[in-house]
């Protein structure tokens, strides 16, 4: 593997060994890999974690940039090349003395009890994913990463977020253990230690679930059912069966009072309340940070291990449908609230026992239909009050906000699926030879956030439409690699595919988020040359005329008052866009129209935008291994 030598240009990068940040000006080490597409990866190290026992060097001349060096640097890289292939003697476990023990973690990851190395630090930016859960770790948030060492002697991290730690395969015998404890702030540190403690509580529960073990059957029904009761209906008092509750046994007379405890203590109930300490936690309705200091609503529930794990949202995105709270005394922390969000909550309780009696007449009906009988005009008024309760907040606002931004709205005559379309008004004086300060490349303009492909060579309009995603889908490409060469065909079978769509008269579109345009604000040059590069070449690669339209704009940054831009994706704007004109008016004709594309909600996908934004567009939907792959059956085939 090829190995280069230099003096680091800043301190941004970090040492694929020990995980800390390479000093600028400090001499470095990278070995040089093919990452996806064929492009040069390079791992960075310290000069003192190379790993001379893995990686051979025959000879100091084969490392690159060796005469840019100090003499003293060359000096030590003679000798650390005389190191190289040498394997250390591996040291007995000082700890234990036992044979290391192989477990199967998380997402089958297996590793050596005693292998592995735990550390902490606050995320740098929001591109980690938890290894677990797979969504993104915000940035600034506190994360545990797992290192191991790869087959090669790299250490690899797999970051988790603090609540999805895998504690019962990875156990922390102490903070102490953990790399970069002494750097985090006060609250963090507490958090960690919170985590060592539960490896002890598990330890305890494992002796207790022993004893569970030898319980009868019917003797686990009754100590169960009233907790299962307290999850099934939030706030509604378990209802108990007299002659059963005077045949319970002595343990579950016990039980039942755990329960009620568990149930009175504000730490334990299901909803809690409180100012959020930083800005770290996220929502987890509408995915957006939640501000320091801001009220939040927290929904506790088990997990597998049986700890509590807090879900939480802003006051507006609880889910008080699914959810329901019927007293504010059911709320941990209500009290300690200042007047004005404790009347917030009032509201809001008072907003789930509306809901809860509409809920409640509906599952009534049955046992009432001798009594009572509804006629047909009570049933549509009694359901149109909660269609209106439940769709208030999500449709109506955001039509209102959506008008608020000159666009009107319609309501889609098509599907309930089918998105809130928008009225698009394009004159010529609206499109832009320029995308905020950035230039664009002959052929391609701009309005509002989108770029725009203006017409390619060849291309025709037609009522039928073989839409795209690019990253993903058609392109291998890299967020953290720019430059308009740097992707590859994700499929070999893509050109012929897309020729033969070309050829049965179907109109080729590719539809694409880079938010990365609007975000990189003093690189924004460099984003649109690269992204705009990526598509020419794809496009001169495949040899088919191809309609492109790209979403520059991002997603709403704030819980309260944030506005999604209308073109990104799984929105259906760029989709109306060239519906109602780049399509020369032409009717699309939606069963003959598709779109194929990566983010489809599957566990290991980045998102759902592309399966969303094909059913908001009312788009029969494809992933690429459904379509691409040549087993797969697909239209215009």
């Amino acid at each position: 593997m090829p190995v280069v030598a230099e003096y680091a240009k800043s301190n941004r990068s970090s040492c694929r060994s020990c995980s800390n940040k390479i000093a600028v000006k400090s001499l470095r080490l990278g070995l040089i890999s093919k990452g996806r597409g064929g492009v040069d990866m390079t791992r960075w190290h310290h000069f003192d974690c190379f790993p001379t026992d893995s990686e051979s060097i025959a000879s100091v001349d084969d490392i690159q940039g060796l005469s840019a060096l100090e003499k003293e640097d060359q000096d030590a890289l003679t000798k650390l090349v005389e190191q190289c292939g040498k394997v250390p003697a591996k040291k007995p476990d000082e700890k234990k003395g036992k044979a290391k023990k192989h477990i199967m973690g998380p997402k089958g990851l297996t590793k050596a009890a005693t292998s592995s190395k735990v550390i902490a630090d606050n995320a740098k930016s929001s591109r980690s994913s938890c290894n677990r859960c797979s969504q993104t770790i915000v940035s600034k948030d506190l994360r545990v990463g797992l290192v191991t060492e790869d087959s090669r002697g790299f250490d690899i991290t797999r970051w988790h977020h603090l609540g999805c730690f895998p504690i019962d395969f990875h156990p922390i015998d102490s903070v102490e253990d953990i790399g970069g404890y002494s750097s985090l702030e006060k609250g963090d540190q507490m958090e960690l230690k919170y985590l060592a403690e539960d490896v002890q509580k598990m330890d305890e529960g494992d002796d207790e679930a022993i004893a569970d073990n030898e319980l009868t059957e019917e003797t686990k029904k009754g100590k169960h059912s009233p907790v299962a009761k307290l999850v099934e209906q939030p706030g509604e008092p378990a209802k108990e069966d007299e002659d059963e509750e005077s045949k319970k046994p002595a343990s579950d007379e016990i039980s039942e009072q755990k329960t009620k405890d568990v149930k009175n203590s504000p730490d334990s109930s299901k909803v809690i309340s409180e100012y959020a300490k930083s800005s770290r936690s996220t929502c987890k309705k509408c995915s957006q940070t939640i501000a320091a200091k801001e009220l939040r609503l927290g929904l506790v529930t088990r997990n597998f291990r049986g700890f509590d794990m807090k879900q939480w949202h802003h006051l507006g995105c609880f889910p008080v449908d699914s959810d329901p709270i019927v007293s504010v005394e059911d709320i941990g922390g209500f009290s300690e609230l200042q007047s004005g969000d404790q009347d917030a909550l009032k509201e809001l309780v008072q907003q789930c026992g509306k809901q809860t009696l509409v809920d409640k007449m509906d599952e009534d009906n049955d046992d009432t239909e001798a009594k009572i009988k509804l006629t047909e005009e009570t049933n549509k008024r009694k359901h149109s009050e909660v269609g209106e309760m439940v769709e208030e907040d999500e449709s109506l606002t955001k039509a209102k906000q959506q008008m608020a931004k000159t666009h009107k709205v319609n309501m889609s005559e098509s599907t309930s699926q089918v998105e809130v379309e928008a009225e698009i008004t394009l004159s010529a004086s609206d499109v832009k030879d320029k995308y905020r300060d950035a230039n664009l490349l002959p052929k391609w303009k701009a309005f509002e956030t989108v770029i725009f492909l203006e017409r390619d060579d060849g291309l025709n309009d037609s009522e039928k439409i073989a839409a795209f995603d690019f990253d993903g889908c058609l392109a291998k490409t890299s967020v953290k690699i720019v430059g308009a060469d740097a992707w590859s065909l994700m499929y070999p079978s893509i050109p012929e595919k897309l020729q033969s769509l070309h050829d049965q008269g179907y109109k080729l579109v590719i539809f694409t988020n880079e938010s990365n345009i609007d975000r990189w604000k003093n690189k924004r040059q460099a984003a649109v040359d690269s992204k705009i590069g990526r598509l020419n070449s794809f496009i001169e690669r495949v040899k088919v005329p191809i309609q492109v339209f790209i979403a520059c704009g991002v997603s709403s940054s704030g819980g309260k008052g944030g506005k999604d831009d209308l073109y990104r994706k799984p929105k259906a704007g760029m989709w109306q866009l060239m519906k109602k004109h780049f399509n020369s008016g032409i009717a699309i004709d939606m069963d003959k129209s598709f779109y194929v594309g990566d983010a489809a909600g599957r566990k290991m996908d980045h998102s759902d935008a592309d399966i969303k934004f094909a059913q908001a567009s009312g788009l029969k939907f494809f992933t690429p291994e459904e379509y691409f792959i040549p087993s797969s059956t697909s239209p215009g085939t």
